[in-house]
């Protein structure tokens, strides 16, 4: 800001494009692009692509590539975005994810830097809520290993990725059906663990509200739990564990 002043001061920038240059957020009319949002929170905005048309979608990250920041689209269709792709070639898409992303540049790897998040799934049936956090946390900075398939009706698949699992900064636990898998994790760790109901199961399962009801009563310590199928948000509360925790 006081480097924007000061080019005003000596003539080198216009009012009109200091304003710009000042803006929190960028109006288009159907969205307000923030743009503040990674000098307040770390990261940039995250788009979410349920509900959007592909030309909605194009206009918000054309705004924040504009930027120089990075692009991370969640909940998009294959259909969405083999069209953005179509104009938008340096876009990747992950399709189990249901991620289309880009890096505005190289940074340090998260490979170099000592540390991981755990990311625990239940079954097979869990993986693209599961796939949503592991991408989402390795998008967002940080190291991920998987351990899929683990489910407590087979718990000796568990114990036995059990020392790594224990060796994570922070556990990503997805989980449908009875959602029973948090608490017995929660009791191996000595670190966080951020639930995730998804909705698979049969009907009383009720979409995932089984799972739920399991995760927020577990009786293991250090457990939270965020919405159902919410893979997104499970990565995003477990990347800001696992950098404050580098920085200490």
């Amino acid at each position: 800001m006081e480097e924007i002043l000061r080019q005003v001061q000596a003539g080198e920038l216009s009012i009109t494009e200091a304003k710009q240059r000042l803006a929190t957020y960028e109006d288009l009319g159907f969205a307000k692009v923030d743009h503040h949002r990674k000098k307040r929170q770390g990261f940039p905005e995250v788009i979410y692509g349920e509900g959007k048309t592909v030309e909605h979608i194009v206009s918000i990250l054309e705004a924040i590539q504009a930027k120089h920041n990075d692009v991370i689209i969640t909940r998009i269709s294959k259909e969405k975005a083999i069209l953005i792709l179509e104009t938008h070639p340096e876009f990747s898409y992950h399709d189990v994810a249901r991620i289309l992303y880009w890096k505005a540049e190289k940074k340090e790897t998260a490979k170099q830097r000592e540390g991981y998040i755990a990311v625990v799934c239940a079954g097979t049936s869990d993986l693209p809520v599961a796939e949503e956090a592991a991408v989402t946390a390795e998008l967002l900075g940080s190291n991920v290993r998987r351990f899929y398939d683990v489910g407590v009706a087979g718990l000796h698949r568990l114990l036995d990725q059990a020392p790594a699992i224990q060796e994570a900064t922070v556990s990503i636990v997805v989980a449908g059906m009875e959602g029973a898998l948090t608490s017995v994790v929660g009791g191996l760790v000595s670190h966080p663990v951020i639930a995730v109901p998804t909705s698979v199961g049969y009907g009383a399962n009720f979409n995932g509200l089984s799972a739920l009801l399991t995760m927020l009563n577990s009786c293991s310590s250090g457990v939270s739990v965020v919405n159902i199928d919410n893979g997104f948000g499970g990565a995003y509360s477990a990347v800001l564990i696992d950098q404050r925790d580098r920085k200490e």
